[in-house]
Order: C-alpha cells, then structure tokens, then sequence
C-alpha cells in the first residue's frame, strides 16, 4: 500500500486533513500491528510531507501527463501498448553511437570496443513472484543472460538490484540472490555488484518485492534483428518457459508445472552454437518472450523490414508437453506467451548444420517458417491457411487476474495521442535541460 498515495488522492478530492490522517492511521495499523499513538503519528508525518509538495511547478517537479495509466495502457503486458510505450523511450534516448541501440528494440544493446562488442542488458523479474524470491532471481537471471546471449555474445558479469517493501522479510533479499547466483554459477558467470533499497522507502506498506539483473558480455559477431534477411529460414528449439510459465503454473492451480521450467537449457544450447564454426552463419537470434511468438515475430519484422512466415503445427510442437498440457486446461493461446525458447534466423542452406549442432546438445530443434520479401509483417500459417498472427494489445491473459483485466478494452487510438503528447514533453525537457548544463560548463 502506498500511504502517500492515499494521503495525496484523498487530500486533492477536499478531504479535511483530520478525517484523511484518521483513515490513513487505520490502513496503517492494519498492516503494521503498531502502537495507535505511532501509527497516529505516522500517519500526520505524511499528510505533513504531502502538503509541502502541493503546488511545485517547472521542468524538476512536474511533468506532462499522458493521460493514459500504466495498466490500462498495456505497458509491460507485451502486446501493442507496451510495444508503442518503449518505441517512445527510444526517441526519448535519440540517436546514439551505439551499434545496436534501443531503436532497433532487440534484446540488447552494443557498443564498439576494438574489434569486439560490448554488449549489455538489463531484465526485471516478474511481478507475480514477489513471494517466491528464489524463482524470481533464478529467472530473471535466465533472462538477462538469453538476451546476452541471443545476441552473440560470451556473458562476463551479472549485476542485480532488489526492491523489498517496507514489511518484507529480510530473507527475501537472501532468496533472491540465491537464485541468481544458482544459474550464474552453473554458467559460470559472476554477481559482482548490486543495489538493496525498499520500495518507496517508509510510504510503501507490505511485503512487495521487486527487482532487476543485468549482465554484460563480449562479442565477436552480432546476431541482431537487424540482420534477419529474405531467403533465411526461421528455426526454433523447445521451450518450457520461464517466470511466465511459473506464474501461469502457481496462481492457476499447477504448481508442479514449475518444475519444467528449472532448466538452462537455452543457455547451454548458446553456448554450444557461439563455440561452432556454425555460430558465423546465423544471421539473428531472439528468446521467445516479449508477447510470445506473436510478439517477437512482429518486432523482428519491424526491425528488418521483412515478411516472417510461421508455421503454427511445427512451432506447437517444440512447447513442452506438460506446459502445452496446462496451457490448453487455461485456454492459454501458446502464441501470445512467453515460451523461453530460442529462435535463429540464419540462410537455409545452413539451417541442418545448426540444428544438428542444437540436437547434440540434447535440446529439440526444427524448422518453424521463413522470411521473404514484401511488406514487413508477420504471418502465420495453421491448417495450410494463412491466418491472424497480429500481436494482441496485452499477450496471452495467463492468470485468473489478467483473464478479468483483459475484458476490459480501452479507446487504444485515444491513449496512444496522449502518450506520444507526453513523450515530446519529456524530448523537450531532456534538450532544456541539457541546454542549461552546457551553459554552466
């Protein structure tokens, strides 16, 4: 629960400051189990710090609103708001000397150093396993490295940065960095820095818990989007999922279904293909993730301006069965919803040569599509027919909560005016800002 929040909405309606500290100390006290007097208290230093802020202005203290909220915009639901979003982040950042910048929307980014590449991301975990800390790190550190390493390179450090609200337990910080360092340790890669604060500091009650890893890593050839060619074939390996998958599995009744996704097989497979003289051909590589397929292969479209065509019959068949299993008891689309797996583009005369490369490693591979020229879209072919394959405005609702919230479908054409209003406010801000810094110099 966020105390400022509350103490700012209730005070902005006209509510009399008694009655909002009054009802802010009986929130809190449900939460904290403290002393009335402290509670009392709390509650009247907040509603204090609250009206000090009432009335700033300029370019460090207010900012132009969208209109358009987090949720019901779709932003981090990996479908068409959330795709939209991040697109007016990459004009934000602008034009950089970057050799894959965030403009280019892949899995990482990339800068020239000698003859090598530095490359470098960052992945949040997911929000539904705040109470699950070790599955939270262990995945999201899965994460980072696949967008590490789907983009060529050897990973040679993770670093993380953890969230817990201000009523977590101490140990999930603990839980946390135990995942993490499970799967960097069997990959052999170390934790080397990090950042623990609380969310919110002391306005935020509860147990809430949330975080980031990041890794960086060397690379010799880039495998980006970018690169993704007419004539290529698209390939893919099996897929378990990942935080995603265990969400799905915990809050829908299928807790034993997580235990498939505890697994490095994504990353062992990379590891194999960056070590084959194979590794030269591939042209792109990308994690079945952001939306599921329908997500990935419409920003890979984007990206190389190219046709995509999938084959849904061959790319159902690499979901692990127990998890196809799960999704079909939820009528869960697989396609919407991230699957973990690793898709290659590369010509095709190679692509025999890469799969058996990924069949020694004792991971399924095959052929799902190919790419061709035309006007850059995603297709996908079921039952011999080409049919629907656009990315939804949320990917698949894979949790009881996100089968409600996606009912409710919002004036999307409306929204998208006020978040790009917004984001040439902040285009605006950046340049007065940096206008005034120079001036200073």
């Amino acid at each position: 629960m966020d105390v400022e929040e509350y103490a700012r909405v209730h005070l902005a309606a006209g509510e009399d400051e008694a009655s909002v500290v009054q009802h802010l100390a009986g929130l809190i006290s449900g939460i904290k189990h403290s002393r009335p007097e402290y509670t009392a208290a709390f509650a009247r230093a907040v509603v204090e710090e609250v009206n000090h802020t009432k009335g700033l202005s300029g370019d460090f203290f207010a900012f132009e609103p969208a209109g358009a909220k987090m949720g019901e915009f779709g932003v981090g639901s990996r479908g068409k708001g959330d795709f939209f979003a991040h697109r007016q982040i990459a004009r934000i950042i602008g034009k950089t000397s970057a050799s894959v910048g965030v403009d280019e929307m892949d899995d990482a980014g990339a800068v020239k150093a000698g003859g090598d590449y530095i490359v470098c991301t960052v992945d949040g975990m997911h929000s539904r396993l705040s109470d699950y800390p070790f599955l939270a790190g262990f995945h999201v550190t899965r994460a980072t490295l696949r967008d590490l390493y789907v983009m060529g390179a050897k990973p040679v450090m993770l670093f993380s940065d953890i969230h817990v609200a201000d009523d977590g337990d101490v140990a999930k910080i603990f839980d946390y960095t135990a995942g993490i360092t499970t799967v960097g340790e069997a990959m052999d890669v170390p934790l080397v820095t990090g950042s623990t604060l609380r969310i919110g500091g002391d306005m935020v009650l509860g147990s809430r818990l949330t975080g980031c890893v990041g890794c960086v890593g060397v690379a010799r050839h880039l495998t980006a989007r970018k690169s993704t060619q007419p004539g290529d074939a698209i390939l893919m390996t099996e897929g378990a999922g990942g935080g995603t998958i265990a969400t799905a599995a915990i809050y829908s009744g299928f807790p034993d279904v997580v235990e498939e996704t505890i697994n490095l097989n994504f990353l062992t497979t990379c590891e194999a293909l960056i070590k084959s003289p194979v590794f030269d051909k591939i042209h792109a590589m990308t994690d079945v993730t952001n939306g599921g397929l329908r997500g990935d292969i419409f920003e890979m479209t984007e990206t190389a301006k190219c046709r995509m065509v999938v084959r849904e019959e061959d790319a159902k068949a690499l979901v692990n069965p127990r998890v196809q299993k799960m999704l079909d008891a939820l009528q869960i689309d697989f396609l919407g919803v991230s699957l973990d797996a690793l898709l290659i583009v590369a010509p095709q005369a190679d692509a025999p040569e890469i799969i058996r490369t990924i069949h020694a490693t004792g991971v399924e591979c095959r052929e799902i599509g190919y790419v061709e020229k035309g006007k850059p879209e995603s297709v996908l072919v079921s039952d011999g027919k080409e049919a629907d394959f656009q990315p939804r405005f949320r990917e698949s609702a894979y949790t009881p909560v996100k089968k409600v919230v996606d009912t409710d479908v919002p004036a999307f054409e409306e929204m998208q005016k006020g978040v790009l209003k917004a984001s040439e406010a902040a285009i605006a801000k950046k340049q007065r800002v940096l206008d005034r810094l120079k001036k200073k110099k």
